[in-house]
């Protein structure tokens, strides 16, 4: 049993549960355009690729927009129409969740600025991998939790907790290598530093989509699993699959 099926869409009123269909719906737009931008802009870094650098970079006034826009929405329900339990759950999860987007477009906005003096730079420096292989990872997890929000899939939502995990220690692994790079030819400190901060970013990326991921598992468990260890947030899960 779903979220949708077991709560919003059995109110008496249409308009309602269209109100509330609506702000689920916009913040998946949302997410897609930030997945578009995120992708972009990885490809940029690793290409050279100043102009597509630039366009990924503005998307992040539609993002902002859209934060406001969606975020006036969901303040605007709850004046209006004072919901409780479920659906106060689902309007707060959304609430965040378009935050912690508005977050990841900031972040990859520092991406396309650095893969734009990368590539004005010109030097072929080691590091690109490591972008590449952590880029992909915190690609899939923000799909992967667009797609939980659209099911209202709290399982889905737990491998996306599972795989800042291992975004973890491939950021840790990639700290390392670019350092020790560094150290052993100082003529490409300016570069590598390029390479370090987009590093950080892809993790900070893994970050907002695993509180992505939790704000999804509270909507669906209406526990609330911030700082929660994975054992703990295996168990909510479990919980919910109990219930239906």
């Amino acid at each position: 049993m779903t979220y949708e099926q077991d709560n919003h869409s059995n109110h008496i009123s249409q308009s309602f549960n269209e109100e509330l269909e609506q702000i689920r719906t916009e913040l998946l737009t949302m997410g897609g355009i930030v997945e578009r931008q995120l992708t972009d802009a990885v490809a940029a870094l690793i290409d050279g690729d100043t102009k597509k650098a630039e366009q990924a970079r503005k998307s992040d006034k539609v993002i902002n927009d859209m934060e406001l826009m969606i975020d006036e929405q969901c303040t605007l329900i709850i004046a209006r129409r004072q919901p409780a339990a479920a659906d106060l759950r689902l309007i707060i999860s959304v609430s965040k969740a378009v935050s912690d987007l508005e977050r990841i477009g900031d972040e990859t906005s520092r991406i396309c600025r650095h893969a734009v003096e990368l590539a004005e730079d010109g030097r072929n420096i080691r590091g690109y991998q490591e972008v590449r292989h952590i880029g992909n990872l915190v690609r899939d997890m923000l799909q992967n939790c667009l797609t939980a929000f659209a099911r209202s899939d709290a399982d889905l939502a737990y491998k996306v907790a599972k795989q800042d995990k291992e975004v973890d220690q491939e950021y840790r692994s990639a700290m390392r290598s670019l350092m020790t790079f560094m150290m052993e030819d100082p003529r490409h400190i300016s570069s590598v530093m390029n390479v370090i901060w987009v590093v950080r970013s892809l993790e900070r990326i893994g970050d907002h989509a695993r509180n992505m991921a939790e704000h999804l598992i509270y909507l669906v468990s209406g526990t609330d699993v911030r700082h929660s260890s994975l054992k703990e947030i295996k168990k909510t899960v479990k919980e919910v699959e109990n219930r239906e």
